[in-house]
């Protein structure tokens, strides 16, 4: 299924699907917030690296397959395949967008 992103998570999931740490963390404002299995990561240069270590501690493939609204956040439920424990996963992507930018992003199973 094709689903419509907005330009800003489009981007997002095609850096990541590249595994390009530096190209996901220029879809971010420089005070963004990250938030993922436990822990938060705050600003650019904390979330480039938290992408660049997960690329290299995984393998894994990302599908987005449905969007919502869930106030002022965008919902993105993506269907995860790879070499991390469970090898499945569908994911939620909680987005806030900021002036073109993400400026949070919490992702929660």
């Amino acid at each position: 299924m094709t689903i419509e992103l907005p330009d800003i998570i489009a981007d997002y999931f095609a850096a990541d699907s590249k595994k390009g740490s530096d190209a996901v963390a220029a879809c971010f404002a420089d005070d963004a917030v990250v938030r993922d299995e436990g822990h938060s990561y705050n600003g650019v240069e904390a979330i480039r690296q938290w992408k660049a270590d997960a690329s290299t501690k995984y393998t894994y493939t990302v599908e987005p397959f449905a969007i919502s609204r869930e106030g002022d956040r965008t919902v993105v439920t993506s269907h995860l395949e790879g070499d991390f424990p469970g090898a499945t996963a569908d994911l939620r992507y909680y987005f806030r967008l900021e002036g073109g930018k993400i400026a949070d992003l919490e992702i929660v199973q």
